[in-house]
Parts: structure tokens; C-alpha cells; sequence
């Protein structure tokens, strides 16, 4: 894994008696994009304005390119870069002249580094346009370029695809995979919609009632030691499933196909004990959890929002 761009120690809140953030701890390193899920009231929201300095900790650290949010305000938040929903921009202004409007608020940004964040977001042929013509694509793109003018090692977005048409989710999603891959920065992004978190992002945090309860791979290609659900399509399902019970796996039946919880080697195996005791074996198909399974699973059931 790369080098850790953002630390979180310990964290918790609290406000009164209630504990909004218990104990979190996770690391964010360069170069990927990491999804940040929990059912309403799990605590997303408060952990980012915890990140941004919005919102104090009540004990632990969070680190941001090696600087203390909270003892080195000033130095961790020139890492941060963030969007929280839709970007605020002047419609009545061009893309350029907002990024040149922002770039005189922030130190040491130079002309230069503005055509640099207008080509590295596709806008170029645009960015002289007013705002107010721009599709929500166009300003979820508009509001990533003034992120990165100041050059951030951490890239927050707080639900960037709100709003958006599939054709405009599909670029930002792109886009974002692409900013990580070829900018090296850490993108930390926090959405309901768990189908299009699974294809954007590398890893995911899942926290429920302020408890980091799980982190999952979504880039982890399957390997002989990664388990699946594998469906039998066979001639004797009742036989199969004697069959694949006496060699120590725990068989269902699954809408008329034997379902079984295997590694690759295991499936082969499999397969060999079945066609050994006289049952055909039609097909045999890989079945992986989406990410809304896993997330009710370990969830127990609660919504996202």
C-alpha cells in the first residue's frame, strides 16, 4: 500500500452523553479512491467536518499529510482539497473567471496552475463559457478543478454525484479513478448510491452507529485463497448436494442450481467429486457479492442514506 496521505487515530465525539464517533481509525493512502458508507446517522457527515476542521474531536488525531488537524490546523487543511455535494460557482461568471476569483484567495497559486486544472478536468474547450450554461457534469468538474488549484494531497466529495444524469456519473466516476491514478492524491468520497461507489472506488470504510464495522477490497482480483459463491448447474441436485456436504462444505439449493461457498481450487475439486459420482455437471458459475449485499449483510439489513 502507498504511503498514508490522511491518519485517523482514535477518533471520537461526542456531544453530551451521546457518542457520535467511537474510536475511529483509518488510514487513506496516495493514489486511491476510498468510499465512506453507513446507514443514515452512522456518522459520515461528522467525520468529514471532523477532516476539515469544521467540528472538533472530543479525543484522538487526525493527520493529514503528516500535520495534526487540530495542532496544525493551517498546515493539514493546505493538504485538503473538498466538494460537499454541488459546487457553489458565480453563474454569471465563466469557469475561468472562477477559478481566477478562487486562485486570488489562496497563496502561491499561479496563473499557470489554473490552465493546467481546466485541462486536467476536460474543460478546455469550455472554460470561457458562463457558468449558468454549464451542465451539472460540467460544474461537479468546475468545482474539482478549484479542489485542486492549490495542488491538495486529500480530496474530499461529499455525495459528487448529486444531481448528476448516468452519463454525468459515469464521467465524474471516471474522471475521479483517473485524477487518483495519475495525480497520486487520496480520494475520499462519501455516497448513498452503493452500485456506483462498487465501481469507483478501490476500498471501502463501512461504519454504523459511529463504529468502523468493516473495510472491504473492491479492487482485489479473485485468487486461489478468495472464497465465492459457486452455482452448480447439474443433473441431480439432491445428489450433489450429499456429495458436496460429505466433503465438508455446506451446500443450498439457490433457484434450481447447487450454491456453494468455494476457493478456486476448491471449485475444481468439487467439480471432480461430482463427475465422479455419475452427476453431471451442466455449468459452473462464479457468483460475487455486490456491494449492497455486503453492505446489508454486515449491516444487518439497516438502509443507506
Amino acid at each position: 500500500m502507498s504511503e498514508a496521505i490522511v491518519q485517523l487515530r482514535d477518533v471520537t465525539k461526542k456531544i453530551g452523553s451521546r457518542t457520535i464517533i467511537d474510536r475511529l481509525t483509518l488510514d487513506l493512502p496516495a493514489g486511491e479512491v476510498f468510499g465512506f458508507l453507513g446507514p443514515n446517522g452512522a456518522g459520515k457527515t461528522t467525520t468529514i467536518r471532523m477532516m476539515v476542521g469544521l467540528m472538533s474531536l472530543t479525543s484522538g488525531e487526525i493527520q493529514i499529510g503528516g500535520y495534526s488537524i487540530t495542532n496544525q490546523f493551517e498546515k493539514a487543511i493546505r493538504q485538503v482539497g473538498a466538494i460537499v455535494e454541488n459546487p457553489e460557482m458565480y453563474k454569471y461568471l465563466t469557469g475561468y473567471q472562477n477559478l481566477v476569483h478562487y486562485a486570488r484567495m489562496v497563496p502561491g497559486v499561479e496563473d499557470s496552475r489554473i490552465g493546467e486544472v481546466v485541462e486536467l478536468v476536460g474543460l478546455s474547450a469550455r472554460i470561457h463559457d458562463k457558468v449558468k450554461g454549464y451542465s451539472l457534469g460540467m460544474r461537479q468538474r468546475l468545482g474539482v478543478a478549484q479542489a485542486l488549484l492549490h495542488k491538495p494531497r486529500l480530496l474530499i466529495l461529499d455525495e459528487p454525484t448529486n444531481g448528476l444524469d448516468p452519463a454525468g456519473i459515469r464521467e465524474l466516476r471516471d474522471y475521479l479513478r483517473q485524477l487518483a491514478r495519475e495525480e497520486g492524491i487520496a480520494i475520499f468520497v462519501s455516497s448513498h448510491l452503493l452500485a456506483e461507489m462498487e465501481l469507483m472506488c478501490d476500498r471501502v470504510a463501512i461504519i454504523q452507529n459511529g463504529k468502523l464495522i468493516d473495510i472491504r477490497n473492491l479492487k482485489q482480483n479473485s485468487g486461489e485463497g478468495q472464497a465465492s459463491i459457486v452455482h452448480f448447474d447439474v443433473s441431480a441436485n439432491s445428489e450433489a448436494v450429499n456429495v458436496l456436504a460429505e466433503a465438508g462444505f455446506h451446500p443450498v439449493l439457490d433457484g434450481g442450481v447447487v450454491a456453494v461457498e468455494a476457493n478456486r481450487e476448491a471449485t475444481a475439486e468439487l467439480n471432480a467429486r461430482l463427475v465422479a459420482a455419475g452427476i453431471k455437471v451442466y455449468g459452473i458459475r462464479l457468483h460475487s457479492k455486490s456491494l449492497e449485499e455486503q453492505f446489508l449483510e454486515v449491516t444487518g439489513g439497516e438502509t443507506i442514506a
